[in-house]
């Protein structure tokens, strides 16, 4: 894989996880929470949208979509998609660093196993 095509997986996938992140602190948040758990449907999709958190996560996922089409039409499906479970390596650390969220050893092995499988692909092609 060329470096720049390398670039353009993780650029994706970051945008990815990026989403993830944002995604969670927008359903998180009082005015989103409030609206999910008392408001009706309209509300909720008021609050969603009006959310910058919600709308600035689903702009990072379609970012995310496009930067990946352009992996797809410069790469192998086999060799790129792999990369992509990187994606829930760094789901679980920012979940851990920027919500305290505790993963657990089971989690952790999980993240290890991704990670080496990845490689093995990697190497592989």
């Amino acid at each position: 894989m060329r470096p720049v095509d390398l670039l353009m997986v993780l650029i994706s996938v970051a945008l990815s996880s990026l989403s993830q992140v944002v995604l969670k602190r927008g359903m998180t948040s009082a005015p989103v929470r409030a609206a999910l758990e008392g408001g009706g449907i309209g509300d909720t999709l008021i609050a969603l949208v009006t959310s910058p958190f919600v709308t600035g996560g689903l702009a990072c996922f379609g970012m995310s979509a496009v930067v990946w089409l352009f992996v797809l039409s410069r790469i192998p499906l086999s060799l790129a998609y792999p990369f992509v479970a990187l994606g829930i390596v760094a789901t679980v650390f920012a979940g851990s660093t920027l919500f305290g969220e505790s993963p657990t050893p089971q989690s952790l092995m999980g993240v290890a196993l991704i990670v080496s499988g990845v490689v093995m692909v990697g190497l592989a092609k």
